[in-house]
Order: structure tokens, then sequence, then C-alpha cells
């Protein structure tokens, strides 16, 4: 849970980005540590959003020159930025795991009940399977080789690790996008005990720890990691999307402009 005072604060900073760069914002979510359910005590706040502009300014020859994108620094622990719609469609198209991710997010800040809804209408005509696993066993792998394979180890590296191996069991099973929650990831490995076991004491751990906090190895976590990396090696995902159409993103790309 996001306390009242932070979300309050992270509303108003919000509201001063739209007067300031002169723009609506769709949609903004928590989109770090504290929505996947893995926060420490000192992790920021990942604050992610989606914002439109008066049609004017996408009406011009020039607009594929313009800055996309609104960003501040970090503060109070609080970052904050964001995504154009057109940007955010775009990459939407192609499958980008951080805008898919978004409109995963259990923690909102703002909703202007038409693009996220309609987006998640789409997103089974328009996800791809098979970018989603690359992403992920990607993410795993530069992780684990990066961080868990010395004397000490952070331990939030873990979560990095974890999160993207079970996102990708779950694309693997369902053939939908994962949902970034880590507890409802870890349904999909319930008969394991001993490497739940393991998973729910570090989570307890990492609730009071700080951010950079280092400890041994875990065995049992990185012989889960290594047998699934060496599995996901051999693995050779399926393109599952027929029928793809860009024309609905479009329309809801017009259809958002004329709001």
């Amino acid at each position: 849970m996001i306390p009242e005072d932070i979300r309050a604060e992270i509303i108003k900073r919000i509201r001063n980005a739209e007067i300031e760069h002169n723009v609506k914002i769709l949609y903004a979510v928590e989109s770090g540590s504290r929505a996947w359910g893995f926060a420490s005590p000192n992790s920021d706040y990942d604050v992610r959003f989606v914002y439109v502009r008066p049609k004017e300014w996408y009406l011009t020859i020039d607009v594929e020159d313009k800055r996309d994108v609104i960003e501040y620094p970090i503060v109070d622990e609080i970052d904050i930025n964001g995504w154009d719609l057109r940007k955010a469609l775009k990459l939407l198209w192609k499958s980008n795991p951080a805008i898919v991710e978004w409109l995963q997010s259990p923690i909102v800040y703002m909703d202007d009940g038409v693009f996220a809804t309609t987006v998640r209408d789409l997103i089974s005509k328009i996800y791809s399977v098979e970018k989603g696993v690359y992403h992920y066993r990607s993410m795993a792998k530069t992780n684990y080789r990066g961080y868990l394979k010395t004397e000490l180890v952070p331990i939030k590296k873990y979560f990095y690790v974890l999160r993207p191996l079970l996102s990708i069991k779950w694309l693997e099973k369902f053939k939908q996008p994962a949902p970034i929650e880590f507890h409802r990831l870890r349904e999909l490995i319930n008969e394991n005990n001993v490497l739940n076991a393991e998973i729910e004491a570090l989570l307890e751990r990492k609730k009071i720890s700080q951010e950079k906090e280092l400890a041994p190895p875990i065995k049992p976590l990185n012989d889960f990691i290594e047998s699934e990396l060496a599995r996901l090696e051999k693995v050779d995902v399926d393109e599952t999307i027929s029928d793809r159409s860009i024309e609905a993103l479009n329309h809801l790309f017009a259809k958002l402009l004329i709001r």
C-alpha cells in the first residue's frame, strides 16, 4: 500500500506536470518494486504515466523530432516520468515490456477510464508472447550473471531474476501478458515447498532491509535459476499472434485526441 500522504504528493506532482507541460494525463501508476510486491523500506516510488497533448501538437511535419517524454529528477524518493500517447501506443504495438507492465499495475494514481481499459481489451490481439519470453529471459540471465554469482550478492537482485523467470512460466502457460504482482506469479510454483520457503524468507528479509543489502548466495534459489535458464536456452517459442492490425490503436489514438 502507498501511504496516503505519499499518494497525495504523487497526485499533486502529476497534476502540476499537466499544467507545466499543457498535457492531459490519461493513466498513471506505480511501476517498480512497490507494485511488484517486494519493496524495501527505502525503495523509490516509481511513478509512470501516459499523457496526450492538444491535437495541434501532432499535426506538424516535425512531430517525429519532438520530445515525447516528460521526466523529473528523483525528489524525496519519488521518481516520476511519462510517455506521450503516440509513443506509448507505438511501443505497445511492438509489445514493449514497460508499457505492458504499466497496464498490469495494481497501484493506479490516475485513470481517465478510456485509455487503459481499451488497451487491455486489445492486448490479446497485439501482444507477442515470443517477444515477452525473449525479454524476460534476457533480464533474468543478465541479472543472474551480473549479480548473483559472487561471494556476496544484493538480495534484491534475486527478485530481478525470479520475477522474469516466473513471468515466462506464465506466458508459456496462459499465452497472455504476465501479472506484475510477485505473489500471483508464485502460484505457478506452489508445489515446490523448498523453493517457496526460501522465497518467503527472502521476502520477509527484504521488507526490513535496505535496497543495497548484501548476503551470501542462497543455493536452492541459485539451483532453480540455473535450471530454468538452462531449460530456456533450449526453448523455441512459436509466434502465436494472428490477424494483427494496428488500426484499433489508430482508432484509439484519434478518439483520445478528440476528447
